[in-house]
């Protein structure tokens, strides 16, 4: 799939600078191994608001910049964003493999595994600087903060919904795409990003071939693809603006004895 290819691209490209040369290539191994779901969705639902645009459906209200064409203070650009979005997923999806096998259990050495936990946080720290200038800023922000939450309350024995990181991530994905173009993502699109995290199974999933086409046709059949449609929140807690549940869930899985 194009899209993956592009989304994995420019991945690679956000962390170009990362250091030393182990991590950077453990960062590189992950975007390898994934499907990039994510970043296909931010690709695809900036393509679909371009080309409703191109036909008078969506009310476009600024011009997309792609990231190799961008100023260190000009608009971010799709493949940004998309960046943004894939490694902000990877680095949770890590985080939360790494709390439900933990591997400090194991006996050591634990390089490797202290590798992982350092992408992960460069990963997610990453994302959030590409995103930060964006319109996505707060989706991603809430984000992490319902990651967090979902992670303690499994921790602790609550039940939390199923496929929660994905549906949040996705719902992420189509803010970043869509607004790359001045538009908000509608409630059909952002029903689609729920129906597609629901959908898929297994750390890695794959995703199924008519994405782009049913992102096109998501935007199409909304009302005013350029109207506002705020992001859900599956009737969680309203958040806040310091992520800090995030990073204290964290320490909790690697010291299980602080609180």
């Amino acid at each position: 799939m194009e899209a993956a290819v592009r989304a994995r691209k420019a991945g690679r490209q956000a962390v170009r600078d990362v250091a030393p040369d182990r991590l950077r290539e453990r960062i590189h191994a992950l975007l390898d191994e994934s499907a990039m779901v994510p970043g296909v969705l931010a690709l695809t639902s900036a393509n679909a608001v371009e080309g409703a645009s191109a036909t008078g459906g969506a009310k476009v209200t600024g011009r997309a910049h792609d990231a190799d064409e961008r100023g260190g203070t000009g608009p971010v650009g799709v493949q940004e964003r998309a960046a943004g979005v894939q490694l902000i997923y990877e680095g949770l999806r890590l985080t939360r493999a790494l709390a439900d096998e933990p591997p400090w259990n194991l006996d050591p050495p634990h390089t490797d595994s202290n590798i992982d936990i350092l992408a992960a946080d460069v990963m997610v720290a990453r994302g959030f600087s590409l995103l930060a200038r964006t319109e996505a800023a707060d989706k991603a922000v809430e984000t992490v903060q319902s990651f967090g939450r979902d992670e303690t309350d499994g921790q602790q024995g609550r039940p939390t919904a199923p496929h929660a990181l994905e549906t949040d991530v996705f719902e992420l994905a189509v803010v970043a795409g869509t607004t790359t173009f001045g538009s908000e993502p509608s409630d059909a699109l952002l029903s689609y990003a729920g129906e597609l995290a629901e959908s898929l199974d297994g750390e890695r999933p794959e995703p199924p071939e008519p994405v782009a086409e049913a992102v096109e046709q998501a935007v199409a059949d909304a009302p005013d693809p350029g109207s506002s449609a705020r992001p859900t929140t599956r009737g969680r807690r309203p958040p806040t603006r310091d992520p800090v549940p995030y990073r204290e869930s964290k320490r909790l899985k690697r010291f299980p004895g602080i609180r």
